[in-house]
């Protein structure tokens, strides 16, 4: 009799795993993260949009350069680049609570400028407020005031960056 409850409980537990290891485990689909493999800013929106396999995953209200909506030109006229460029590098011991990197200048960048004689600048990056300015929130978007880059909330910032690995393309249209 011992043998069989012994037999019966042995059964009864490989039975068991087996059917647990073969069943899906709850809710993975909403587990899953999915990342962003294109960034696309529209500065005439003001519009950053993160989208994974063409399709939109989130749209938020940025801030731009003060410098006006064209495109930048050179180092100091506070415009926010126009182009195609990757998020190179992110930093998170900075004044503007997080950075993400944007690669610019890229070459056609610097060969414009050098026709011109002037720098092309550089540190252009996608970043949130100062300590001092977190109450603002999503507010911040209403008016341009970087010098030169695509300013978010700190809250969004943290969830770009949760969802933007590093070497993600970037394009910045007018």
């Amino acid at each position: 009799m011992a043998v069989a409850f012994s037999s019966y409980v042995a059964g009864f537990l490989c039975f068991g795993i087996s059917a647990a290891a073969a069943a899906p485990a709850a809710n993975t689909w909403a587990t899953r993260v999915t990342y962003a493999d294109r960034i696309l800013v529209v500065k005439s929106e003001h519009t950053l949009t993160l989208l994974s396999r063409n399709k939109v995953m989130k749209v938020y209200k940025v801030a731009l350069g003060s410098g006006g909506l064209g495109p930048k030109d050179h180092e100091g006229d506070r415009k926010t680049p126009e182009g195609t460029y990757i998020i190179d590098r992110k930093n998170s011991q900075t004044l503007w609570h997080l950075t993400l990197h944007i690669s610019y200048p890229n070459a056609a960048d610097r060969a414009r400028a050098a026709a011109e004689h002037l720098s092309p600048g550089g540190d252009i990056m996608i970043h949130g407020v100062t300590k001092r300015f977190e109450y603002l929130g999503s507010s911040q978007a209403n008016w341009d005031w970087t010098y030169g880059c695509i300013a978010l909330s700190n809250p969004e910032l943290d969830e770009v960056s949760r969802l933007v690995p590093i070497g993600t393309p970037i394009e910045i249209r007018p």
